[in-house]
């Protein structure tokens, strides 16, 4: 039959759930392995809680218990609220678009909205059960991969209050290799304590809460960065606070109905506008938005009747009609809020003018920069670039890559065998400058991180990046480490979305080469040179390598390839961070010098 051949036998009927498992992206977003906050199993945790917090929400059931199996991935999510209806048990976890979210009467502000949310769980999971308790009697009804085993409805044989018990397990087949970590369940968990003030929840008897909501968030997340108290505004529909950090970013929460949209949206956008308007119209003056909002860390929260989600994600909040007059509302609470707290007002008006008197200094900078590389080259001397590039919008590049290596031995073995389509390199001349305490204008007057700046093309906005992947490719010894830490200490100071977005890696290469005259065995850890010298049998040739330039282009094409081993350098673990990196990159070298003094191990290996 030809390939252009289109007639009857071609059109396809899909059942709901085959048509969730073939396109689970529609549903869940990307399915991934669980490393990455937005990864598919946590969207699928994410739909089971929506619908425990729809209930307390409409103010039943304080309290929701959480239990998750880390080796094999089972998840118990537990609710106190009303319970599914005994007898639509099995049609609310398997139908699309049945569920209660489209009466108004009984979830008038729901996360849910499309009836989809467990049932693509149930689609998606290997085993799903559900149970429903109801005034002594109980419904529940297990399922694999969507199929109905088997349902069973009777009375408790014990108490059991009211409420609903959800357990499932992701599906290996989709989710491949997957494992759920547990920093991101806790931020997500946090989340939904901060939204929801006064409700309990108990993640592997961990218990959360939160009383103040989005203050509590604003205060853990910047600690003891703040430069003045954060302003706070809460009423049923709308929540907000922020506050002015020495940050170089601008970083916001935004939330729906207890739904976090980390795409924004058009309450987001509208923050945004609010808050300069109010603070151009308290201070009586016209600052740039760039100088109002830098530094800036906030958060928003609105509840809405008919919200308009952009996926079934809900990443993204698409309602225009409401923008005009959340934007005047907006305005009005923060203007308010600025009149009643005068000495912080005052604080916030000083960062603004302190950062548009910076940005105007930096300009004056840019334009002698770019004035004086625009005489010299026409190219960056140190890029070796490939000939696809990243483009965010359009959705290609993503398989593109660019090696940050130091010294042009590296740099040879790479340039030699790199696939010139996707892999570019950049190559460090000596140990780059410490900016871990420098201002803006160091990227400038530095000239290595400008040429780097410009290759990545990131000076204005990390969604221009050229490359889905920078990979920090450095010797494994100390001098390869300390250069490491200093480009990592770049990107988390000045560009800290490329690690927040999950752009920027470690590559791992071998520490030895294992062999005799049948195999050859390349070990990335001491473990590894151990079961290879066993493998080799008697006296087999060892190799360490000290260094990238000494191992072959021949070999190196196999370390950058599709085995290649790439580390994701991952900052959402550590509260603390920016403690953490003034601690061990910043000035206290005499602190830190008795740090390394005081936990310094020395074993018999290293005295011989």
């Amino acid at each position: 039959m030809s390939a252009s051949t289109y007639d009857d036998k071609h059109i396809q009927t899909l059942s709901a759930i085959e048509h969730i498992r073939q396109r689970t992206g529609m549903y869940i977003g990307r399915t991934g392995d669980g490393s990455q906050y937005e990864d598919g199993i946590y969207i699928l945790l994410k739909e089971v809680i929506d619908n425990a917090v729809d209930e307390f929400i409409m103010g039943y059931g304080k309290r929701i218990e959480i239990s998750l199996k880390y080796d094999t991935g089972e998840v118990v999510v537990r609710d106190y609220g009303r319970g599914i209806p005994l007898g639509k048990v099995v049609e609310c976890v398997s139908e699309i678009n049945t569920g209660a979210k489209f009466n108004d009467d009984v979830f008038q502000l729901s996360v849910g909205m499309n009836g989809v949310g467990t049932k693509a769980v149930n689609a998606l999971s290997t085993q799903f059960e559900v149970r429903a308790f109801r005034d002594g009697e109980y419904s529940e009804a297990f399922f694999e991969r969507g199929d109905l085993i088997s349902q069973k409805r009777g009375k408790c044989a014990s108490p059991q209050r009211n409420g609903t018990y959800v357990r499932f397990i992701p599906d290996a087949s989709i989710f491949k290799k997957f494992q759920f970590r547990e920093e991101h369940v806790l931020r997500r968990l946090r989340m939904y304590a901060y939204l929801n003030a006064g409700l309990t929840l108990e993640f592997n008897k961990t218990k959360i809460v939160s009383e103040n909501g989005l203050l509590d968030l604003i205060h853990d997340e910047v600690q003891f960065e703040k430069l003045y108290q954060p302003f706070h505004y809460r009423s049923k529909m709308l929540e907000l606070v922020f506050t002015h950090t020495n940050r170089f970013s601008e970083d916001y929460y935004s939330f729906v109905n207890g739904q976090f949209t980390n795409d924004g949206g058009t309450h987001l956008s509208a923050f945004k506008e609010g808050l300069l308007k109010a603070v151009n119209e308290f201070s009586k003056k016209r600052f740039d938005g760039d100088d109002v909002r830098e530094g800036v860390v906030g958060a928003i929260a609105i509840r809405l009747k008919d919200p308009i989600f952009e996926s079934q994600t809900k990443n993204r909040l698409g309602n225009q009609e409401i923008r005009s007059e959340l934007v005047a509302e907006i305005k009005r609470v923060i203007e308010e809020m600025l009149h009643r707290e005068p000495d912080e007002a005052a604080k916030l008006i000083s960062k603004v003018e302190e950062t548009g008197k910076l940005r105007a200094e930096l300009n004056a900078v840019k334009k002698l920069v770019r004035e004086r590389s625009r005489t010299v080259t026409v190219r960056v001397p140190q890029l070796k670039d490939c000939k696809r590039h990243l483009h965010k919008k359009k959705g290609t590049g993503l398989d593109t890559m660019i090696f940050i290596t130091e010294g042009q031995s590296a740099a040879g073995s790479i340039v030699s065998c790199r696939d010139v389509n996707t892999q570019a390199i950049f190559t460090l001349r000596g140990k780059p400058l410490n900016v871990c305490d420098a201002k803006r204008d160091a990227l400038y007057k530095n000239v290595e991180f400008y040429n780097l700046m410009q290759s990545l093309d990131i000076e204005e906005t990390v969604d221009r990046l050229r490359y889905q992947k920078v990979i920090l490719a450095t010797d494994a010894d100390v001098d390869g480490l300390h250069i490491r830490n200093l480009m990592i200490t770049l990107f988390l100071r000045f560009f800290d979305r490329v690690i927040k977005e999950g752009h920027l890696y470690i590559l791992e290469t071998p520490l030895f080469r294992v062999r005799n005259k049948k195999e050859t065995f390349y070990c990335y850890s001491e473990d590894e040179r151990v079961a290879a010298i066993e493998a080799c049998g008697r006296n087999p040739e060892i190799t360490r390598f000290k260094g990238l330039g000494e191992i072959s282009p021949g070999e190196f094409k196999a370390f950058i390839g599709k085995n290649m081993r790439l580390t994701p350098v991952d900052s959402s673990r550590d509260r603390n961070l920016k403690d953490t990196v003034d601690f061990y990159m910043g000035r206290n070298t005499q602190e830190r010098r008795q740090y390394i003094m005081d936990n310094l191990v020395i074993t018999e290996e290293s005295l011989s």
